[in-house]
Formats: C-alpha cells, structure tokens, sequence
C-alpha cells in the first residue's frame, strides 16, 4: 500500500522518487561540489562546532543532558583507563591505556536534525483520518518507532545515517546577520534577508548549504556553561517563518541545508495562521515538507569574521553527521574551508 495519496500542500514528497529519504541533499551535484572546491583559495580550515559540553546544564531543554564520560569495565571489573602494568595489565603488557565511553546526547550541543526529527498530523488519503507523518509520508509507529516498540526507539527510515551516506559536502554562502542587527532580536522575513544578501553579495544555487550567522554562538560562550535561557531566547536575529514569501523563497532557492548558530533558526511563535500545528514553521516547513536539513548551535564566528574581512560570502564545508542507524539527530563537527 503507498504511504499516501495526498501529500501536504508545498510539499516536494515523492519527487526524489517514492522512497527517498535523503530529501534535497539530492541536489548535491558533482558539478556543485566542484563549484565548491573552487572557492578554496586561502587554503584555512575553520571548526564551526561549539564544545560538545556547550550550552552547559539542562536549563535550555530539561531532558537534553551535557555529555558524560565513563571509563569501560573489563570482564574482572576493572577499569579500562589508565591501565598499567603487573597490577592492571592492558593485553598482558606493560603499555598504558585510556579508554572511554559516553552517553551523548544527539541533540544537545552542535547539531543536524534527521528528516525523523520533525512530523507533523497529516491526512495521507484524504479519508479525514490524520496520521502522524514525515517527510515522504513515512508514518509513526511504523518507520519511526517508540520507546515502548519492538526495535524502538528507533527511525527506520529517515535516520540520521541517510544523511551521513549521502556525505553532505558542498558550497556554502553565509548571511551574517550579526552585522545587521548585532545581538537585537529581530525577526528576519523574506525582504530583510534579500537586503542582507544584495548587501553581502550572497548567492545561492540549487544544491547550496545556507549557512545564518547570528551571534548567538558568542552569547553562549560568554555563559561559561551555566546558560541563561531567558538571555538567550530574547537576543539575536531568527527567521520568520510566519513570513509565507520567505518559506515560498526556500522552496524556490533549492538550498539543501539551513544552518545556523541559533537554538532553533524559527522565530517561535503561538499565534499565526497556523497556531495550534505548528510553533516552529520553518522546522515544519523543511524537514517535513521539503527534505531541507536543519543544523543549529554551529559555531559560526571565526568562518563569518574571516569572511567578511576578505569579502566574501561562500566556502567548501564538509559536515557529515554520525553514521548512527536509528537516531533521529546527530553532533556534528562541519569544517568550512577558504
């Protein structure tokens, strides 16, 4: 049976084929990625991802938890760090070695969302029964199974290791909208991000990474771990996603990727057209409609810094998440080279 018969208004599901699952990274064309390379002149490197300890605590999203190292447990019990010698050999030996594990959370600090981490109530054959649903028509409980599943929780389908195969590389244009606003907050709609782009000579192609600086990076740094949510959610620019001319824009714009150093990249709102389904409109828009991946809390300083002292506004970036079958987001390290 198809997954549906009906698919959201706006929506591209079923244009990559029936069951895809990699959404617009499929416009990652060779010819874009050598586009991208040529934009390597300087030959720098730039890190745009926080500490993976970064923003500190649990304050921002209570049931998002700070990494946790642990040392492994032999089969005697014993610890597999720092291990030496007669009195806690390694393999028999005399060398010293340190293992470690970690409970990580995919979410907390810098980060890609899956296509699985966004659904949305959905009426797939248009019999007025909603289901829950995600991009392509891939159904809850189905593809996307709970805690209390067999095999879950899991994605089955629109994890997060389909983004890592697909190797996301490409060129990527940065607006920096930290030299517009500073740290105002400031709701960016379709004609304030135009002006910023004809200002900053920003260009996109189908097949481009949109990378939004907004100076929130900095913010969070600034706590030293112990961040203020209330400082944090009323400094900086967002984008309007109530803005229907800026959503018709990432449709026409063929970007694969938003990124930014934001909590979030939407302006949060509880009114709107669409209050009550949706308090995030462009998550709903991208991830669920459109297959466009969303990346937030990148470390963007340095790269947008750089940029803007030589002018210009594009780079190679490299991003590929964790090859985690299952998980429905991943830390990330992207690189953007000059």
């Amino acid at each position: 049976m198809k997954r549906w018969t009906m698919r959201p208004e706006g929506s591209n599901w079923g244009d990559f084929g029936p069951d895809d699952q990699y959404g617009r990274m499929n416009l990652i064309t060779p010819e874009r990625r050598m586009a991208a390379i040529k934009e390597v002149s300087a030959g720098l490197s730039f890190c745009l991802s926080l500490p993976l300890d970064y923003p500190g605590g649990s304050k921002l999203v209570e049931f998002r938890k700070p990494p946790k190292l642990f040392s492994p447990k032999s089969s005697s019990g014993e610890d597999v760090y720092l291990t030496t010698g007669a009195a806690g050999s390694f393999m028999g030996c005399c060398d010293t070695v340190c293992d470690d594990g970690v409970v990580l959370y995919t979410q907390y600090s810098t980060q890609w969302d899956a296509l699985s981490h966004w659904g949305q109530r959905f009426d797939p054959y248009g019999d007025g029964n909603e289901d829950i649903v995600y991009y392509n028509g891939f159904k809850a409980k189905e593809h996307i199974l709970g805690p209390g599943q067999d095999g879950g929780p899991a994605a089955k389908a629109l994890g997060v290791e389909k983004l890592a195969e697909i190797a996301p590389q490409g060129l990527a244009a940065l607006v920096n909208l930290h030299q517009i606003y500073g740290t105002e907050q400031v709701s960016v709609g379709y004609d304030e991000l135009m002006r910023a782009f004809d200002a900053q000579r920003v260009t996109l192609e189908p097949g481009d990474f949109l990378l939004i600086y907004t100076g929130l990076d900095q913010l969070i740094l600034s706590m030293g771990g112990d961040p203020d949510p209330g400082v944090l959610v009323s400094h900086c620019p967002t984008l309007n996603g109530w803005d229907d001319r800026l959503l018709q824009w990432i449709t026409d714009s063929g970007v694969v990727a938003l990124c930014s150093d934001a909590l979030g990249i939407d302006t949060f709102r509880f009114d709107g057209p669409d209050a009550g389904k949706t308090g995030l409109p462009i998550h709903t828009h991208c991830l669920f409609k459109l297959g466009i991946h969303l990346g937030e809390l990148w470390y963007l300083k340095e790269l947008a810094d750089w940029l803007w002292e030589h002018k210009r506004s594009a780079c190679l970036l490299t991003a590929p998440p964790l090859r985690l079958p299952g998980a429905v987001g991943s830390p990330v390290t992207p690189i953007a080279t000059v």
